[in-house]
């Protein structure tokens, strides 16, 4: 056994110095409890301290450590060593001479050192509740005054947040009445709007009892018409209810925006209420409430307002597209009845001479005379029925006197509008037709004349040199089918050409009515009107109406 081997009994650490202040003994438990021991002077670095009672005179020396090895007397201090984990442990230390060596044990007073802390903090508490119990002269009533606070801050700030994140009466409706079930425990819980003296169920956390009439006695309308919450014990809910098999606590919160009374929010629970530490809470609630919806209301009836305006917009636009688009025909009715008449009074005259002239040629002997008026006497009469036809294609065009719906032949009216138009393809532009066999259809004929002119006079404008416009027409599945494709240049933005206003043409040349009047006239015959187009390569429109 070593000299110092009986210190490795004591179950506290010790620490033996040599006189040139090396370490000279460590016992087991202080190598337990320091690990990281080194050295004398590194180990004094670390211990401080918080007090010291020193039995010698000097107090030269400020570590405790140095304190006891420089000293001839016996040394106690308490101290505190900071581990390496930055947490503190409190010891008392004791040292004593022998020979040439400091005998230093350490007594671990950790437990009760931090216990005296706790103890002192727990003084300092008390104190402070001392001081507000001396304050508040019944403590319940701070905790119930606490707790109330506390209940209507949560409460408010949900319905706040409730009436902030929606503007529909519904949503905020339920969201309110589960706030309010969970405060009271209420196993049923519904809004009723206000009609007179009754009440009608918008909003339920029971989706069955939406839309019942309900009403109530005396005393709790007369509750209601002084804005008082009323908290009853009762059977029933309200007068025309079914009666419940045990008695049940009925909450009526009044519902006001102002001096309106908007409805009313009816709670049932099981529990027991006491109305007084939740009155103000439930004001507030109603106040909020009744601002809330009332202004969702407000809102939709703004909304719908918008939407009837908008409607409205549409309608008047429609309506106003009709009116130009009757007083253009009815101008252009009038102008070719005027004009029809003016080029028939002489054209009748031209007639009448052509065959007088035709009867009168039998008579000249000349033959090279005869056979050259002959031929022009031929032509004349081709240009007379040439006039006479045109005459008559711009009757039929128009026919003003044909408002009804009649039926007609799709491929005669589009013969007719390519004759109107002959001018401007003739010696340009090639017309493909492909007539499909199809029976007379119910239409009105000169609407749909103007929507084919429309079309086929876009398409001319898209060929700038020579091209190719092809009619197709069908009957498929009881629908008028006709197809009007061209080589043109395309349109740029295919989506735009059926608003009013948008043109392809230039500034004076195009109205940007015509695809749009096109389109109206196509849905009055319940029909639709496509597109499709491509760029430099060509357009291609679709109409389908019904054949009955």
């Amino acid at each position: 056994m070593g000299k110092f081997d009986l210190f490795n009994k004591f179950v506290m650490p010790v620490l033996i110095i040599g006189e040139n202040k090396e370490t000279v003994f460590t016992n087991n438990v202080f190598k337990r409890i320091f690990k990281d021991y080194e050295n004398v002077r590194k180990f004094s670095h670390k211990l401080d301290c918080d007090f010291v009672a020193l039995e010698a005179d000097s107090t030269a020396v400020y570590s405790p450590l140095f304190q006891a090895f420089s000293s001839n007397e016996d040394v106690t201090a308490q101290v505190k060593y900071q581990t390496s984990a930055n947490e503190y442990l409190y010891f008392n230390m004791y040292s004593t001479k022998r020979g040439k060596n400091t005998i230093i044990t350490l007594s671990d007073v950790t437990a009760d050192i931090n216990l005296q802390s706790v103890q002192k903090q727990n003084q300092v508490y008390k104190t402070k509740i001392d001081y507000l119990e001396s304050e508040n002269k019944s403590s319940s009533k701070l905790q119930l005054l606490a707790q109330n606070q506390a209940i209507k801050l949560l409460l408010l700030n949900n319905i706040s947040n409730i009436i902030r994140s929606s503007i529909d009466t519904s949503v905020i409706l339920e969201l309110a009445l589960n706030e309010l079930s969970g405060l009271f425990g209420a196993f049923r819980a519904y809004y009723a709007e206000a009609h007179d003296s009754k009440f009608v169920v918008k909003e339920s956390l029971s989706k069955k009892e939406i839309n019942n009439i309900i009403s109530f006695d005396k005393g709790v309308n007369e509750s209601i018409k002084n804005r008082k919450v009323s908290c009853v014990t009762c059977r029933k809910e309200y007068n025309e209810a079914e009666p419940f098999k045990e008695n049940v606590q009925r909450i009526i919160l009044p519902v006001y925006h102002l001096n309106n009374l908007v409805g009313v929010i009816v709670l049932s629970t099981k529990q027991k209420v006491k109305l007084e530490d939740t009155l103000k809470v439930l004001e507030d609630v109603s106040s909020q409430l009744g601002n809330a919806i009332i202004q969702s209301e407000l809102y939709k009836k703004n909304e719908q307002m918008v939407k009837d305006l908008r409607k409205a917009l549409q309608e008047l636009k429609a309506t106003q597209l009709q009116l130009i688009n009757s007083a253009k025909m009815a101008s252009l009715g009038q102008l070719v009845a005027g004009v029809a008449h003016e080029i028939n009074t002489p054209l009748a005259a031209i007639k009448s001479n052509n065959e007088i002239a035709k009867k009168l040629l039998k008579q000249i002997d000349d033959k090279e005379l005869s056979e050259l008026l002959e031929e022009t006497n031929a032509i004349d009469k081709e240009a007379i029925d040439r006039i006479n036809l045109l005459v008559v294609s711009l009757r039929k065009y128009v026919r003003l006197d044909e408002a009804d719906l009649q039926e007609a032949d799709i491929n005669q009216e589009l013969d007719l509008t390519l004759e109107l138009l002959r001018h401007q393809t003739k010696n340009r532009i090639e017309i493909v037709k492909n007539y499909g066999k199809i029976p007379p259809v119910k239409c009105y004929p000169n609407m749909l004349n103007q929507v084919f002119t429309n079309i086929l006079q876009n398409a001319i404008h898209s060929i700038k040199d020579k091209g190719t416009i092809s009619i197709d027409t069908d009957f498929k599945k009881k629908n008028l089918v006709v197809k009007i494709k061209d080589t043109g240049c395309g349109i740029k933005e295919p989506d735009k050409i059926f608003d009013l206003g948008y043109t392809t043409k230039g500034v004076g040349v195009g109205t940007g009515m015509g695809l749009a009047i096109s389109q109206k006239i196509i849905e009055k015959h319940k029909g639709k009107i496509d597109v499709k187009t491509k760029i430099n390569k060509g357009s291609e429109f679709c109409i389908t109406i019904p054949g009955g």
